[in-house]
């Protein structure tokens, strides 16, 4: 029997997924579209098999063409970036970090990381995530004045804070983080550095930013965003902590992996190896660099940071009355999907926002071109001017179609 037969429930809001992907504009900076390949190796017989433990120590037989899938993955990633040791079982980048933490921490141990307002993420030390009840974070944010990241502040804070352990990475930070610097805070107060660049990862991979991994003891990333891969985690370290790790992550707070999503990984690392990746980064940038030109065009939107390194944007919508949970709704009526998202200085609040964040990973792998990118952030700032305005809305939903 085939799937819509059997389930046409669940099908039918596949295929209107499918259908959203196709028809929107995708520009969560979170988000990419993978490969037939990578599809493929995530829907194959892998998902059957369970593999608990690691390539050469399984605790379940059967498991010959697992293990050559899973090296395949680690020394793809070990390839990519340049590290000693990689782990490719984490489910998400979250589990990466929960690892990462157990391998170098005890419980209430100090921690300096970016303050989730500043554009951190949870599992940086926020009070609703483990992170923050597990441990004792301590925050950096931005310079105030030029939203940026003050690395003699940092180091202040360092000397004080005397954290066993510094974050550097972010969840929503537009410009390029100076890992060479952490290293120096890290080496000065004797913490470990741990970076989490799960969104600059693709970047990293093709040496359009700078890679963290001489600098620092330990680097987790997501395997989706920029790298362009399955939905998982991966974490890339110094050899001499390989044990710590996998011991921490299996069984520490993980059983067997799913083996189909970490064939997944392993298609996507190929893929990233290939000089095409390069020019698909460089295409990201390109790309981010006109939509952001399309931006300072208006002047009731603001830059946060005055604009962008990487692959996306922050972008302050207030100055047209707005909130960026309205931006959001009102950009989803005209096909255009984006995330609200606090700024440095926020005053709305999580839930409401004052900015909204977009990128650009997904409609390049589209193949959006500079000036089309530029015409996307056009039609955003018309939405929001013109947003009480429906038959100018109807039209710019016509165009993005």
């Amino acid at each position: 029997m085939d799937f819509m037969a059997q389930d046409p429930e669940v099908f039918g809001a596949i295929h209107n997924e499918e259908e959203r992907q196709e028809h929107n504009i995708e520009l969560i900076a979170s988000e990419n579209i993978v490969s037939p390949a990578v599809r493929a190796a995530q829907g194959s017989v892998l998902t059957n098999k369970y593999s608990e433990g690691y390539p050469g120590h399984r605790y379940y037989g059967g498991n010959q063409y697992i293990d050559v899938v899973e090296n395949l993955a680690i020394d793809r990633a070990k390839k990519l970036f340049g590290a000693e040791f990689a782990n490719v079982q984490p489910h998400s980048g979250s589990q990466a970090n929960m690892a990462t933490y157990r391998a170098f921490l005890e419980d209430g141990d100090k921690v300096l990381a970016m303050d989730l307002t500043d554009g951190g993420h949870l599992t940086h030390g926020s009070p609703v995530s483990f992170s923050g009840q597990e441990y004792h974070f301590y925050h950096y944010g931005l310079d105030p004045k030029t939203e940026r990241l003050n690395y003699a502040k940092i180091r202040e804070q360092a000397e004080q804070v005397q954290p066993r352990m510094i974050v550097a990475g972010a969840s929503a930070y537009s410009r390029e983080i100076d890992f060479k610097k952490f290293r120096e805070i890290a080496d000065h107060v004797g913490a470990f550095l741990m970076v989490d660049m799960a969104h600059i990862a693709g970047l990293v991979a093709a040496g359009l930013h700078m890679n963290p991994v001489p600098y620092a003891d330990v680097v987790t990333t997501t395997t989706h965003k920029t790298l362009r891969g399955p939905r998982g985690g991966l974490i890339l370290a110094k050899a001499q902590y390989g044990k710590a790790i996998n011991s921490a992550l299996f069984p520490g707070i993980q059983g067997g992996p799913l083996d189909h999503v970490v064939a997944a990984k392993a298609v996507a690392l190929g893929e990233a190896l290939q000089p095409s990746f390069k020019t698909y980064a460089q295409h990201i940038l390109d790309n981010m660099q006109a939509m952001v030109s399309g931006f300072e065009e208006d002047p009731h939107l603001r830059l946060i940071s005055g604009g962008s390194d990487n692959h996306m944007v922050l972008i302050d919508v207030t100055g047209y009355g707005v909130n960026g949970r309205q931006v959001q709704d009102l950009l989803d009526e005209v096909g255009i999907t984006t995330n609200k998202n606090q700024i440095p200085g926020e005053q709305n609040g999580p839930f409401k926002t004052s900015g909204i964040r977009v990128g650009t990973a997904a409609i390049t792998t589209r193949g959006f071109t500079a000036d089309e990118s530029k015409r996307v952030g056009e039609l955003i700032s018309a939405a929001i001017a013109q947003r009480d305005d429906q038959p100018a809305l109807d039209q710019i939903h016509q165009e993005v179609l």
